[in-house]
């Protein structure tokens, strides 16, 4: 089993609730890094991992009866790990466990034409183990969607992406 220590200081993982447009895109430092093919700035995982603790909702991407799927969810990062709740009975919950899933997450501005998104590519799992059950709920997460959400999701992330529009 898999465990991951918990920060005592939880509100260091909870999404900054910022009016839209006031949420902190990447800074780009004094020689702006790396420049993909397309032109955009490729984020380092550094800060691609503190843009994964700036985003309200992400989205998973899983597959479903052999297709691919893609859900909108409210998630929470601990260390490297994005943290799900959901209901024990979903397709959500059926479809990652011990599975590779993606998680994204995106912030863009259309009047500036300004943004970025980061990728994470992970194996998911179902949680089960009573002790890191109850750290689980004891986190700043609640689903939005309604119903009875039980059930949690941790997703590592062992790849990590992201991409600037300069």
């Amino acid at each position: 089993m898999i465990m991951t220590p918990f920060p005592h200081d939880m509100t260091s993982l909870r999404w900054h609730d910022l009016p839209s447009g006031t949420r902190e895109p990447p800074k780009a430092s004094d020689d702006d890094g790396e420049v993909d093919s397309a032109g955009l700035r490729v984020l380092s995982p550094a800060e691609c991992l503190h843009l994964l603790t700036r985003a309200p909702i992400g989205r998973i991407v899983f597959t479903d009866r052999a297709l691919p799927a893609v859900q909108p969810v409210n998630y929470l990062l601990v260390g490297q790990d994005i943290v799900i709740r959901t209901a024990t009975g979903s397709k959500l919950a059926a479809a990652t466990r011990n599975t590779v899933v993606a998680f994204e997450i995106d912030d863009f501005d259309p009047r500036t034409r300004t943004g970025w998104s980061v990728t994470a590519v992970g194996r998911a799992r179902a949680v089960t183990e009573f002790e890191e059950l109850q750290r689980l709920t004891a986190l700043p997460l609640t689903s939005w969607a309604p119903g009875d959400r039980d059930h949690f999701i941790v997703m590592h992330a062992q790849q990590l992406t992201g991409r600037q529009i300069l």
